[in-house]
C-alpha cells in the first residue's frame, strides 16, 4: 500500500518542465486573435475605400481634362478665315463668338521699327569713347554712361539695352568690321534719338542721331536704315493705324497678324464652323461619360466598396443632373442644355444620344450647340469690354448700369447687378470679392446707361463646377476622404493599443509561468527527498 502511494506521488511530481514560451504564445494569440482579425478586416476595407475614392476623383478629373484638351485645341469652335494668309493671318480669341463673321482688309503698310547702324570698328572690343549719351523715346529719356570699365563697342551695346526704353542694340560683324546696330520697337511712337551730352569729339558722337538735322547725304553719326512706322490698313473701308503688326482690337474676337503689305488687294475675313466635329464631339462625350460612369458603378454597386459613401452618391447625383444643367445663358430661346440637343440620362445613370435630334438642332441652331462646348463671354454694348480671363467668373448674365469712363483725375465707375464695383486700372472696374460675379472685370470705353454681360462656361465649366464643389474644403468628396483618413488613423491607433495590451499580457503570463517553474523546482526537490524516504521505508520493510 505504501509503495503504490509513493509511485503516484513520484509520477505527479516527476513531470517534465513546462515550455513556457510556447504556452505564453498560444494563450496570448488565442486571446487577441478575434480582435486582430476584426481590425485586419476593417483595415483592408478602409484601404479599398480610399483607393476607390481616389480612382473616382481621378476618373472625373481625367474626363474633364480630356474634354478641356479637345476644346483648347480649337476644333470645336468657329475659327476666322482669311482669303489670303500671305497678307493677313487671323485666329480666334478665347471665348469669342465668331458666327457670321464678315469683314474686308486692305494692308497698305506694315509696322516697322526704327533701325540705325554705325560705321564699322575693328571689333566688339574696340573703344567706343568715354562720356554720356542721351537716349530719347517719345517723352522718356535715359542717360547712357560709358566709363573706362565699359569702354568698348560691346559695352555700349549693353548699356543701350539696359536703358529700359525698349531699344535694343547688337553688333554685326562683316568683312569691313564690327557695326553697332540699334533698333527700337515698331510704331511711329517708338522712334528714338541719341545725343552726346559729354565726351570727346570723334568718339561717342559717332553713335548719335537727331531726326531734325539728319542728312542722309552727310551722315556724321548713326545711319538711318529704317524709319519707325505704323501699320496702315483699311478695315471695311475705315483707315486703321497700329503700332504693331499683331493686334486683336480691330475685329471683335479676332487676332490679326499682318504678314505683308499689298495696297489695293482685298483680303476677305470670314468664319468656318466645325459642324461635323461638334456632332462627333457630342457622341464622343456620351461614350466617354458612360465609360466613367461604369467605373463609378463598380464602386457603388451592391458589392462595391463605396456603396454607402455619401460623397460618391453626391457625385453620381450631380453627374445624373448634367443633362438638365444650363450650360449657356442665351436669351433668344435657343437650346441651353444637353437634353435639348438629344442627350438624355438613362435610369441607370448612363447617357444616350438621339442622333436624329442632334442633327435637327445642328441644322437649325449650330451656334447654340457650339456654345455648349466652348466657354464664352460677351457684352451687348461695345463700350463695355470684358478684360478678365475666360473661365474665371461664375456663369450667368450680369447687368451693368451707370457706367462712367475714367478721366485724368477720376477712376472709372459702374454698378454690377446693383452693387458698386472696384476701380481696376485707369479705364476699368472689377466686381467686388463678395459679388456673385467675383472675378469679372471690364473696361468702360464710354458712358453706358445699361448693358448686359453674359458668361457661358459651357460643358467644361459644368464639369469643373461639379468637381470643385465636391472637392472643396467643405465638399462631400472631401468629407468622405477625411472620414476615411480618420478611420485609417483610428484603426492604426486600435492596432497599436492591441499590440500594447498583447505585450503586457505576454509579460503577465511569462511572470506567472516563471513563478510556476520556481514552484515546480521546489516540488522537484521535495520529490527527491520523498523518493529517498520511500526507499528507506521500503528497505526497512524488507528487513
Amino acid at each position: 500500500m505504501v509503495t503504490s502511494v509513493g509511485s503516484s506521488i513520484l509520477t505527479a511530481l516527476g513531470a517534465s518542465s513546462i515550455d513556457t514560451s510556447s504556452l505564453v504564445d498560444q494563450l496570448a494569440t488565442a486571446s487577441s486573435a478575434s480582435k486582430q482579425k476584426a481590425l485586419t478586416t476593417r483595415e483592408e476595407s478602409n484601404t479599398a475605400k480610399i483607393s476607390d475614392l481616389g480612382k473616382a476623383v481621378s476618373s472625373i478629373t481625367a474626363f474633364s481634362s480630356s474634354l478641356s484638351s479637345l476644346i483648347s485645341g480649337g476644333s470645336l469652335y468657329t475659327q476666322p478665315t482669311s482669303s489670303n494668309s500671305g497678307i493677313a493671318n487671323v485666329s480666334a480669341l478665347a471665348g469669342a463668338r465668331l458666327n457670321g463673321l464678315a469683314a474686308t482688309i486692305k494692308v497698305n503698310k506694315l509696322a516697322a521699327a526704327q533701325t540705325m547702324t554705325a560705321a564699322p570698328l575693328s571689333g566688339p572690343a574696340a573703344a567706343a569713347g568715354i562720356g554720356t549719351l542721351s537716349l530719347t523715346v517719345g517723352s522718356q529719356s535715359k542717360t547712357i554712361t560709358i566709363t573706362s570699365a565699359n569702354n568698348t563697342l560691346a559695352g555700349l551695346a549693353q548699356a543701350i539695352k539696359d536703358s529700359g526704353l525698349g531699344v535694343t542694340a547688337s553688333i554685326v560683324t562683316d568683312s569691313s568690321g564690327a557695326r553697332l546696330v540699334v533698333k527700337g520697337a515698331t510704331g511711329e511712337a517708338n522712334a528714338f534719338s541719341l545725343a552726346m551730352t559729354s565726351g570727346n569729339p570723334g568718339e561717342l558722337d559717332r553713335f548719335t542721331y537727331d531726326p531734325n538735322s539728319y542728312d542722309p547725304q552727310n551722315v556724321t553719326g548713326l545711319t538711318l536704315q529704317q524709319e519707325a512706322e505704323d501699320a496702315e490698313l483699311l478695315v471695311d473701308g475705315v483707315t486703321v493705324k497700329k503700332a504693331t503688326n499683331s493686334f486683336s482690337d480691330v475685329i471683335e474676337g479676332v487676332k490679326i497678324d499682318l504678314v505683308s503689305a499689298a495696297p489695293g488687294t482685298t483680303v476677305t475675313i470670314g468664319s468656318s464652323q466645325p459642324v461635323d466635329a461638334i456632332k462627333q464631339a457630342v457622341s464622343d462625350f456620351v461614350a466617354a461619360f458612360n465609360e466613367m460612369k461604369s467605373t463609378l458603378t463598380a464602386m457603388t454597386g451592391t458589392t462595391g466598396s463605396l456603396r454607402s459613401d455619401s460623397g460618391i452618391r453626391a457625385l453620381a447625383q450631380r453627374l445624373g443632373a448634367l443633362t438638365s444643367t444650363k450650360l449657356t445663358f442665351a436669351a433668344d430661346g435657343a437650346p441651353t442644355t444637353l437634353a435639348e440637343i438629344g442627350v438624355s440620362t438613362n435610369r441607370d445613370g448612363t447617357l444616350s444620344l438621339d442622333s436624329a435630334r442632334l442633327s435637327t438642332v445642328m441644322a437649325s441652331n449650330p451656334n447654340a450647340v457650339e456654345a455648349m462646348f466652348n466657354p464664352g463671354q460677351s457684352s451687348d454694348n461695345p463700350l463695355i469690354k470684358i478684360t478678365n480671363a475666360i473661365g474665371k467668373v461664375k456663369g450667368g448674365t450680369y447687368t451693368v448700369t451707370n457706367a462712367v469712363p475714367g478721366t485724368s483725375g477720376t477712376a472709372a465707375s459702374a454698378q454690377l447687378d446693383g452693387a458698386y464695383t472696384l476701380p481696376n486700372g485707369a479705364t476699368g472696374v472689377q466686381a467686388s470679392f463678395t459679388s456673385p460675379a467675383a472675378g469679372l472685370s471690364f473696361d468702360i470705353l464710354g458712358p453706358v446707361a445699361s448693358a448686359k454681360i453674359t458668361i457661358d462656361l459651357g460643358l467644361q465649366g459644368a464639369l469643373d463646377a461639379i468637381k470643385s464643389e465636391l472637392t472643396a474644403s467643405a465638399g462631400q468628396l472631401t468629407a468622405s476622404q477625411t472620414r476615411l483618413d480618420n478611420e485609417k488613423k483610428s484603426i492604426a491607433d486600435e492596432k497599436e493599443k492591441l499590440n500594447t495590451r498583447d505585450t503586457a499580457y505576454r509579460a503577465q503570463l511569462t511572470a506567472q509561468f516563471t513563478r510556476m517553474q520556481g514552484a515546480l523546482a521546489a516540488y522537484s526537490s521535495t520529490q527527491n527527498y520523498l523518493s529517498q524516504q520511500v526507499k528507506l521505508w521500503t528497505n526497512d520493510s524488507g528487513n
